[in-house]
């Protein structure tokens, strides 16, 4: 079995096979099994508690009420993939994937060719930006950034700067760039807030025992309309007072300004587009087991295309919390079973 990817996903993967009995060899395009976490911007901190985010047998150490830092989840993966104990390649980049009699021929960017009975895809999202069509963005002589390239505000201070993206990568850039820059942040539809403590208690506490962290997708898009923004108490605050100042998307870029819905125009110095991510598979387009967007064709992470393929991580592959680290093993748990059992070829039928 092969596993695509050593971040959050791929290690939550790896696990899964392994207590199915077997022993999964784990592909990972950068130098370390930790994912894309070292790229996210310097601030970050995980919107759940320790005590939630740490993955089976394997606690964060330390205050389990804190919200941990993006470079203590680095550490964390590291640690908890030397205590897997599983083959993991680094610097291995996965070119294609394609079928065989047997099952999967996998070819990595520098030509070596693995086989494979299995594969699960587990490279999430963050390496494929989306960067959307923007009325005069070709056009427009500022800076463009994507949130994916977003470290710190330090480059932007003292410059007319949009952030793009109501949801929290949004929310939060926007913030942090509002205490060094001239700053508006333009979303199609006002900011939806979600108390980080209701009542008292960690939202992800309330998640958990009111049962929404297992809701199904279809529910899920029922339920949420939009993207919701965790409020740590600062962020709702900063909108109402002004100090982050939002305002409806804007109609069109224009060389170096902004034209706003109303006509008015300004000065922009640089965007940033907040608005998010496609999952990245990209070596799975020649197998014919995505769509023409490059959305895999599946069900709860299975693959309705192919047998012995599998997905963790997807965004509301099964739940609210399928691609994050609260929730990625029970995906990992449901998908592991799934795919041993096609890749030893016994009587699973895909998607099931």
């Amino acid at each position: 079995m092969i596993i695509v990817g050593a971040g959050q996903s791929g290690l939550a993967a790896a696990r899964a096979v392994q207590v199915r009995g077997l022993e999964p060899l784990v592909l990972e395009a950068e130098d370390r099994p930790v994912g894309s976490w070292p790229s996210y911007y310097d601030s970050l901190r995980l919107f759940s508690r320790a005590k939630y985010s740490g993955f089976p047998g394997f606690v964060f150490g330390g205050d389990p009420d804190r919200y941990p830092h993006r470079d203590e989840v680095v550490d964390h993966l590291a640690r908890y993939a030397d205590h897997l104990g599983v083959e993991i390649r680094t610097r291995t980049r996965v070119d294609t994937v394609s079928a065989t009699g047997a099952g999967y021929a996998i070819r990595t960017e520098t030509g070596d060719e693995l086989e494979a009975d299995g594969v699960i895809a587990a490279t999430g999202s963050f390496p494929n930006p989306v960067y959307p069509k923007l009325p005069g963005l070709e056009s427009f002589t500022g800076d463009v950034v994507h949130a994916a390239d977003y470290r710190n505000p330090e480059p932007f201070a003292g410059r007319r700067v949009v952030v793009v993206g109501g949801g929290n990568s949004g929310v939060q850039i926007a913030h942090e760039l509002a205490a060094v820059s001239d700053l508006t942040l333009a979303t199609r539809a006002p900011v939806a807030f979600l108390g980080q403590r209701p009542l008292g208690r960690d939202v992800h506490f309330w998640f958990g025992a009111l049962g929404f962290d297992r809701l199904p997708p279809a529910v899920l898009r029922r339920l949420v309309r939009g993207p919701l923004v965790l409020d740590t108490g600062s962020y709702r605050a900063a909108l109402e007072s002004g100090s982050v100042r939002r305002r409806p998307m804007f109609a069109a870029l224009d060389g170096d300004e902004v034209v706003w819905s109303d006509g008015t125009r300004e000065h922009l110095d640089a965007l940033v587009l907040a608005t998010g991510y496609r999952p990245a598979v990209g070596y799975l387009r020649d197998l014919g087991a995505v769509d023409e967007q490059g959305a895999p064709h599946h069900r709860g992470g299975i693959s309705l295309t192919h047998r012995g393929l599998g997905y963790v991580g997807l965004e509301l592959q099964r739940s609210f919390a399928s691609n994050t680290l609260r929730g990625v093993h029970r995906d990992a748990a449901h998908v592991a079973a799934a795919v041993t059992a096609q890749a030893r070829s016994a009587p699973t039928l895909v998607g099931s």
